[in-house]
């Protein structure tokens, strides 16, 4: 029996979804794109879920688009929109919904669909192993998973254009120092170091971070003056939680504080 496209289990506080199309580098697919849609909203609605980690089976992040699927004609005209816009693009949507921490663990190379993938995340931790680039044009086509969305946030307009421009390949180094990852680590160990950040996120106040994360991404889009009345109404609910109470008792008491999400 085959596997399915996405496999996911939740260990502890962590959600970690596996992108399992190893064969063919982990290429989306309709069903790795629905069960990954499913798979968030489930994490969504788990409350002993606080951090989601994103990576891929075998040597690959994710290829992105199906090159033999396009080479035969496959994914053209409306068939190329429905795809994306049925498919690639709600994955975009339920991860802007999902108001909990995602990580990609970048495990092997990031092209195209792929590269976008990991820059909807909110961190990213990457293989020593791994390669990156927005390859779109060395298709003859356009980002279509929200690359000139979040590329141009992450790293600003100039240098996301030469990216996208050129197909350039960044080795992890090189995508560390211009900001595009927030850290690079051996191979053999970046499971532990993005399951090691994930459960420092989770064992902090998880109301906290929800309510974080939507300041963050609120403040995109946001006058000044906006975000300011946004956060206070926030910090105004935080303060009635139990945990803050506990963080501020466990402070003075010089004691490890217990978080309970309430």
């Amino acid at each position: 029996m085959n596997e399915p496209h996405i496999l996911y289990r939740v260990e502890g506080y962590i959600a970690i979804l596996t992108m399992n199309r190893p064969e063919v580098k982990n290429a989306l697919s309709p069903e790795m794109l629905t069960l990954w849609r499913q798979f968030i909203e489930e994490a969504k609605a788990d409350p002993n879920v606080r951090v989601m980690i994103v990576t891929g089976k075998g040597d690959t992040f994710c290829s992105g688009g199906d090159v033999r699927e396009m080479a035969e004609g496959k994914l053209r005209s409306w068939d190329m929109k429905k795809f994306l816009w049925e498919g690639a693009h709600r994955i975009i949507f339920a991860l802007e919904d999902l108001d909990k921490p995602i990580i990609a663990a970048v495990n092997g190379s990031a092209m195209g669909a792929g590269l976008d993938m990991a820059i909807m995340c909110d961190l990213r931790v990457c293989s020593d192993r791994a390669k990156l680039s927005e390859s779109y044009i060395l298709m003859g086509l356009a980002p279509g998973d929200g690359g000139a969305y979040f590329l141009p946030r992450l790293i600003g307009i100039g240098k996301a254009l030469e990216l996208l421009l050129t197909g350039d390949v960044l080795t992890p180094q090189e995508a560390l120092e211009i900001g595009l990852v927030n850290r690079v680590v051996p191979h053999d160990r970046l499971m532990e170091e993005a399951m090691s950040l994930a459960e420092k996120i989770a064992n902090k106040p998880p109301l906290a971070i929800r309510m974080m994360k939507r300041a963050v991404y609120q403040a995109q889009t946001s006058t000044l003056r906006a975000h300011l009345d946004y956060i206070s109404s926030q910090l105004a609910l935080l303060s009635e939680t139990q945990d803050h109470q506990e963080a501020a008792r466990s402070f003075l008491e010089k004691r490890k504080p217990t978080f309970l999400g309430k």
